[in-house]
C-alpha cells in the first residue's frame, strides 16, 4: 500500500530521520516504538506530504503505486485513501465547531451523504464510543480522553484505505483502550495500519511487524512477536524492560498541615452527574492518585480543587501556602499550556524573570529530564509532544510548588523516559515537601507511588481523611 525507502528527514542545521525504510502491506499493520523525539512522528507527516514548512525530506515514498504526486494530488488521498489520527486531538479538531458536526462533514463532504444519513451515523458511532450525549460540546469541553476518541472518529469517517495512527490510545482508560485496540484491529484486517505508540500492549495487540526507533534511526525491525519476545539491540532490550518499571519507594513526608479541604463535592456535565457528596483533603507532601474512566470528571475535580473552575455545589479551602505561583497544574495536553508564538527558551526566560528564579539552574534541570539545549531556540510547535511534556515538568518544578497537579504527566513518553520523569517528579515533590495530585490511567504506578488513591469510576462517597487504598486497582 506504500513504501518507504532510505528517507531522511532534515532542517538546516541537522538531520532528525535518517535512511529509514519499511513497507506496509494490506492486512499486515506496523507499529514503531521509539525513543520521544525519534522523529516517529515527522515519518507519519512526511508519508502523509504534510511536513512543517521548515523540514525538507530526501529517498523515496511510493503511495498505492506511485511516487509523482503532486502536491495537489496528495492532498486529494487525504481521508479517502490515507487518513492520519494526529498526536494532538486539539490540534487536528476546529476549536469552535461541535464534535457531531465535525465527523458529520466528514461524512457529507468526503463521502456525499446526505445530512440526514450522516448525522444518523454520526450519532450511532458516538454512542459506540461513549460520546453519547456530548456531541453538541466544543472539543474544550471534553475531556482528554474524549477529544482523543472524537479525533478518531473524525480520522476514520471517510473510510481511507490507510490509516497513520499516532498514539492512539493515549489518555485512554483500559475499557476505552481495548476499544480503540480492536477497531485498529479491523482496520489492518480491511487495509493497511501504521501505528505509532509507546505503549508495548497496543504494539504486541497488533502484532504483524515492529520497528524500534532511536535517535532517527531504525535500531530493529521485524515481526512483532520476535522482536518483543528476543530483542536483538540492547535499546529494544531496555525499552521492554522499561514497560513495567518497579518505582524506588520514598517515604511519605507529610507535616500534618492541611493545603486543601474540600466538602461535599458535586459536579454535572450535560445533565449527567460526574460525582456528588465529594469529601477530599490533601495534606502537604503528600501524593494522591486520581484514577478513573475516562470523561468520569478527573481533570475537572483538579480544577475545582485548584479555583481554576467555579464550585456550584460544596465547598473547597485553600490554605495561605497556597499563594500565587505555589498551586500549579501539569497540563494533559502540553500544547495548550504554551504560546505558540514564543520560543520555549524565551518562555522560561519570561518566568525566571516574573518569579525571581535562578536562570543558571536551566542547564541542569534540562539534563535531568534528557532535553537538548537546541530546543529552547524552538517554537512550541516544532518540538515532539514528550518533548514539551518534560518541559511543562521543568517549568513547573523551578517554580518550587506547594501543590502540583500532574495530569497524565507522562502519556507522551515512551517507557524509558516515563519511568525516569515520574520517578524524578516524585524524588522532588518528596524533597521539598510539594503534594502532588497524580491524575493518571497507569495503575502500575498509580499503585506504587502513591499514598492515597481516588477512584472516580465508581464512586460513591467520601474518600476519608488518612485512608490508605492500595491496592486499589489491577495492574
Amino acid at each position: 500500500m506504500f513504501k518507504v525507502a532510505n528517507l531522511s528527514v532534515y532542517s538546516e542545521s541537522e538531520s532528525i530521520v535518517t535512511q529509514l525504510s519499511l513497507t506496509l502491506e494490506k492486512k499486515r499493520p506496523v507499529t514503531i516504538l521509539g525513543e520521544t523525539g525519534s522523529g516517529k512522528s515527522l515519518l507519519a507527516q512526511a508519508i502523509m506530504g504534510a511536513l512543517p514548512e521548515n523540514l525538507n525530506c530526501s529517498g523515496e515514498i511510493k503511495l498505492f503505486g506511485r511516487d509523482d504526486y503532486t502536491k495537489e494530488e496528495l492532498e486529494q488521498l487525504w481521508g479517502r485513501k490515507i487518513a492520519m489520527l494526529p498526536q494532538e486531538p486539539w490540534l487536528s479538531l476546529d476549536p469552535i465547531m461541535a464534535g457531531r458536526k465535525q465527523v458529520a462533514l466528514v461524512e457529507s463532504l468526503v463521502n456525499g451523504k446526505s445530512s440526514t444519513v450522516a448525522n444518523e451515523q454520526v450519532d450511532t458511532r458516538m454512542a459506540e464510543f461513549g460520546l453519547c450525549g456530548d456531541g453538541d460540546k466544543v472539543p474544550a469541553h471534553l475531556s482528554g480522553g474524549m477529544a482523543q476518541r472524537l479525533a478518531y472518529l473524525c480520522s476514520t469517517a471517510a473510510g481511507a484505505e490507510v490509516l497513520i495512527a499516532d498514539e492512539p490510545t493515549k489518555g485512554l482508560d483500559a475499557s476505552r483502550k481495548g476499544q480503540v485496540i480492536t477497531l485498529l484491529q479491523k482496520q489492518s484486517h480491511a487495509g493497511g495500519l501504521l501505528t505509532i505508540t509507546h505503549d508495548i500492549d497496543v504494539a504486541e495487540a497488533l502484532g504483524g511487524d515492529l520497528i524500534v526507533m532511536r535517535q532517527g534511526q531504525i535500531v530493529e525491525q521485524g515481526a512483532c512477536a520476535q522482536v518483543l519476545n528476543n530483542p536483538r539491540s540492547d535499546y529494544a532490550r531496555e525499552l521492554i524492560a522499561a514497560h513495567r518499571p518497579d518505582y524506588k519507594a520514598h517515604q511519605p513526608v507529610r507535616s500534618g498541615n492541611t493545603l486543601i479541604k474540600a466538602h461535599q463535592l458535586a459536579k454535572y456535565r450535560g445533565g449527567k452527574q460526574l460525582f456528588t457528596n465529594l469529601d477530599l483533603g490533601i495534606d502537604e507532601g503528600e501524593i494522591i492518585g486520581l484514577v478513573g474512566d475516562s470523561g468520569t470528571g478527573k481533570s475537572t475535580l483538579a480544577d475545582m480543587l485548584l479555583g481554576l473552575v467555579p464550585v456550584e455545589n460544596g465547598v473547597v479551602e485553600r490554605s495561605s501556602q497556597l499563594s500565587k505561583g505555589k498551586a500549579l497544574k501539569l497540563y494533559q495536553d502540553p500544547p495548550a499550556a504554551f504560546p505558540q508564538t514564543v520560543t520555549l527558551g524565551q518562555n522560561i526566560k519570561d518566568l525566571c524573570i516574573l518569579h525571581k528564579l535562578d536562570q543558571s539552574q536551566i542547564p541542569a534541570w534540562m539534563k535531568k529530564l534528557r532535553l537538548d539545549m537546541k530546543l529552547l531556540e524552538r517554537l512550541p510547535g516544532k518540538v515532539s509532544g514528550g518533548e514539551l511534556q518534560r518541559f511543562a515538568i521543568m517549568r513547573a518544578l523551578m517554580m518550587s510548588p506547594k501543590l502540583l497537579v500532574a495530569d497524565e504527566p507522562t502519556s507522551r513518553l515512551d517507557p524509558i523516559i516515563a519511568a525516569e520523569t515520574l520517578s524524578l517528579l516524585i524524588e522532588h515533590t518528596r524533597e521539598m515537601g510539594c503534594a502532588l495530585l497524580l491524575i493518571s490511567h497507569d495503575s502500575h504506578a498509580v499503585n506504587q507511588v502513591c499514598d492515597r488513591v481516588m477512584d472516580l469510576s465508581d464512586y460513591q462517597g467520601s474518600l476519608k481523611a488518612k485512608r490508605t487504598l492500595t491496592p486499589l486497582l489491577p495492574d
